[in-house]
């Protein structure tokens, strides 16, 4: 609700200049937050106790943050608010995906169709911002986020405990900062999910921020709604992943995912409403034939007592070292292609679009995979 619309309601009341650092807050947020809170749902407390009550803290700071907007605070105040946000929301990714995947049999086929509720909803928050609040400008969009937050805070309370699955009455540093997730960088495979997860992210970045404004400079009026045929896409792949990873090398998979980021840059090039909304239709390709893989290759790969913090270790590459490099590099890229307020919007997607193939190529060459026929990675 208020994470498509963020750069549009801030250059509508004055603070484009900080869009860059708005979205970078979560970035700045995600390279300590997820790995304490994953390490503490391994081993001290319930991954759903601490969804609830991160969830609650939240909504209280996204809606001081709309208000300090609305009320044209100094956008240190704004950015400094918007950052408390970000520590307590940075963690609540990895966090209920440890809570989904330990209810089901058979993660790979299973994920897939739990995780559409995702997409569903942020579809329906797209509609909602564009067509009943008109918020696209507005800092409703924020305070109507602020209430969803609290609503999924308080339905964790339906949600079944997960008790951790190494309990430890000491903890040195290296416990409480989850460090023990980096042994995972000492398996090749392991090593170069993590790392194409965090350059990948670095061009798909840009897709949130400045896709919505370069809609509007195309004339589309209700570009959050716009922004939600992504959501479509990736339905159909959410639905249809159980069945591809069964069929093909999760391999095949991944690089299907990163190739989908690279048209669709190709076509957001074009500098055509049309096309663009045609590439910002295969978002939901990209993103879930990468991201939702991994973290379903996470689940079936990675030792038992430390999927949370395993889980926890993607959203910091994705959330922190991809996000925060991504969301800096990418606004002064945009500043370098824009003169007197007008963006060149080709040169600007075709940058990012020569970045991706540069990934592709890196995790072509560096993922093996395992060779044995009962395990088709």
């Amino acid at each position: 609700m208020w994470n498509v619309p963020l750069g549009n309601v801030l250059k509508a009341h004055g603070y484009e200049a900080v869009v860059p650092l708005a979205y970078a807050c979560s970035g700045v947020s995600a390279f300590v937050s997820p790995m304490i809170f994953g390490a503490l749902a391994d081993q001290r407390i319930s991954p759903t106790r601490l969804v609830r009550w991160l969830a609650v803290l939240t909504a209280g700071f996204l809606a001081l943050t709309f208000y300090g907007i609305g009320q044209h605070w100094p956008a240190r105040w704004v950015l400094a608010a918007l950052q408390v946000h970000s520590v307590s929301a940075a963690p609540i990714f990895g966090l209920t995906t440890a809570i989904v995947m330990a209810r089901l049999r058979d993660p790979a086929r299973e994920f897939g169709p739990v995780r559409a509720w995702g997409s569903l909803g942020w579809m329906a928050a797209g509609g909602l911002v564009s067509w009943v609040l008109v918020a696209d400008t507005s800092v409703r969009c924020g305070y109507a986020a602020a209430a969803t937050w609290l609503v999924s805070a308080a339905s964790t309370l339906l949600l079944p405990e997960v008790p951790p699955l190494e309990k430890k009455l000491r903890r040195t540093w290296r416990d409480v900062f989850g460090l023990e997730a980096l042994e995972l960088f000492a398996h090749r495979d392991h090593r170069v999910v993590f790392l194409t997860a965090a350059l990948f992210t670095i061009p798909m970045a840009a897709f949130y921020p400045y896709a919505p404004m370069q809609l509007r400079d195309l004339g589309v009026g209700h570009a959050a709604a716009a922004m939600s045929l992504g959501q479509i896409t990736e339905l159909v792949a959410m639905f249809g992943l159980g069945a591809l990873s069964a069929r093909v090398r999760l391999k095949w998979v991944f690089l299907a995912g990163i190739g989908f980021g690279i048209l669709r840059y190709a076509l957001c090039a074009l500098n055509d409403r049309t096309w663009l909304l045609v590439g910002v239709a295969l978002h939901g390709f990209a993103f879930t034939l990468y991201f939702i893989t991994a973290q379903i290759y996470l689940e079936q790969r990675v030792p038992a007592r430390l999927r949370a913090r395993a889980q926890a270790l993607l959203g910091v590459m994705l959330g922190g070292f991809g996000s925060l490099a991504g969301f800096l590099g990418n606004g002064w890229w945009k500043s370098a292609n824009t003169v007197a307020g007008v963006t060149a919007w080709p040169r600007f997607w075709l940058g990012l679009t020569l970045v991706m193939v540069a990934v592709f190529a890196l995790f072509a060459f560096s993922y093996r995979g395992q060779p044995e026929p009962e395990d088709r990675a």
